[in-house]
């Protein structure tokens, strides 16, 4: 069967032109100019893209499935425009043995949508000090090792982590939060924490866990990829380590991107994820990371809940925000058509890049033999997210209600559309 994507303006290369895209069988037969085929989907006046790819989503599923499943979180993926996922895996139970890793896996295979990547943890357990047959784990499919949504808090044990991780070639993925610094605060160490009596976070909860991670990384070697940086300090840190040759990515949220702490407007759970919305200083110079090469790409951290989970005041509401349906459409509307990024660099943090840093080869490009894994959005046509089109679960999001620009008319998965925009 073939397809052809007609005068679109198709990021290929680094850069935008506009020409046709031709599917045959589920792969990228040619790009150029007056390509013909049996069926054809008129692009003129749209942005086609590679598959956008996420390095970080929740999916909630086994054992938290009133939040999220595979099918539900996966549709929201194709809604924003993502192809390709990886998911973390703080599940119940968690995947840390190569038959429960392996039974994620076929689930994701048999209910996603999306290509799903699947982590394995660090440990036994987020709190646990035992370290995993990683051999074994790697062996069952194992995409990368995170504990996300805690740090791994021992120095000992995150050093032999990283020296088994290196000798199995997996990436570390870590989510840096020293516990004893970070106790039970739920919002930044900030003017909003005393306006609203809540108990602060300090910035140092992220920074030193970072610090000592990449002393740590150094002297093993191994890959050590930065979840969600939130701070100045953070990006400091890295950029410091960079050029010091340790081999370190990280990634930023649009959310750390976008808002500052100073916007949250009231006592609403929406506004709470971890890390916390930090000052407007660290937001910009999240956006300064990005730009000199310090922050690698652009991942959602997408965790949602149930509404009874969020809206409950922001002192006992869940942390965590919704992203892949608003990832794009959100950083366009904001830094693109802002003139703060380029387009070509906004999707250059979203598809390539990502995809070079964890070695996912059949993912972020345009090219002749790859997948057809694309999406194509209305870059001209202003509208309202609504939490009623929302695709997943939870619309645990403070952008519900936002004017935008950036609308997914068409997701592509192997050539064949798995979303389309309701309007086409």
């Amino acid at each position: 069967m073939e397809t052809v994507i007609k005068s679109g303006n198709v990021f290929v290369d680094g850069r935008i032109q506009r020409c046709d895209v031709l599917i045959r069988n589920g792969i990228i037969a040619a790009i150029g100019t007056d390509l013909t085929a049996e069926h054809s989907i008129n692009a003129a006046g749209k942005l086609v893209s590679p598959g956008l790819v996420d390095v970080h989503v929740h999916y909630r599923d086994p054992g938290q499935t009133a939040k999220e499943n595979v099918h539900t979180g996966s549709l929201a993926a194709a809604h924003g425009g993502f192809t390709t996922v990886a998911a973390m895996p703080n599940v119940t139970p968690v995947p840390n043995t190569p038959e429960q890793l392996k039974r994620m896996i076929a689930n994701n295979q048999k209910n996603g949508v999306v290509h799903i990547l699947q982590y394995a943890p660090i440990t036994a357990d987020q709190n646990s000090s035992e370290i995993l047959d990683y051999a074994a784990l790697q062996a069952a499919g194992c995409f990368a090792l995170s504990n996300d949504g805690h740090g791994v808090q021992n120095a000992q044990v995150m050093y032999e982590a990283m020296r088994r991780a290196k000798d199995n070639d997996l990436i570390i993925a870590q989510h840096a939060q020293d516990d004893d610094l970070f106790q039970y605060g739920v919002i930044n160490d900030g003017v909003k924490a005393q306006e609203y009596g809540l108990l602060p976070i300090t910035e140092l909860a992220e920074t030193t866990q970072i610090a000592r991670d990449l002393v740590l990384a150094q002297q093993t070697g191994v890959h050590y990829h930065i979840c969600h940086v939130s701070t100045r300090s953070s990006v400091e840190l890295v950029r410091l380590a960079k050029s010091h040759g340790v081999t370190v990515t990280c990634e930023v949220t649009p959310h750390h991107l976008l808002l500052a702490d100073s916007d949250i407007r009231s006592d609403s759970g929406l506004f709470k994820m971890n890390p916390p919305l930090r000052t407007q200083e660290d937001r910009e110079a999240l956006i300064e990371g990005l730009l000199d090469g310090t922050i690698d790409m652009i991942a959602t951290d997408h965790a949602p809940h149930t509404v009874s989970e969020k809206q409950c005041g922001f002192a006992k509401a869940a942390f965590g925000i919704t992203g892949s349906e608003t990832a794009f459409c959100e950083l366009y509307t904001h830094l693109v058509t802002k003139g703060l990024v380029s387009l070509e660099q906004l999707l250059s943090w979203m598809t390539v890049k990502p995809a070079h840093a964890f070695g996912i080869e059949a993912a972020g490009r345009i090219a002749v033999n790859q997948p057809a894994d694309l999406a194509i959005f209305d870059l001209a046509q202003a509208f309202t997210l609504r939490a009623e089109d929302y695709l997943s679960l939870g619309s645990n999001t403070p952008f519900t209600g936002e004017t935008v620009y950036g609308k997914t008319e068409l997701t592509l998965v192997d050539g064949e559309i798995i979303y389309q925009n309701k309007g086409q």
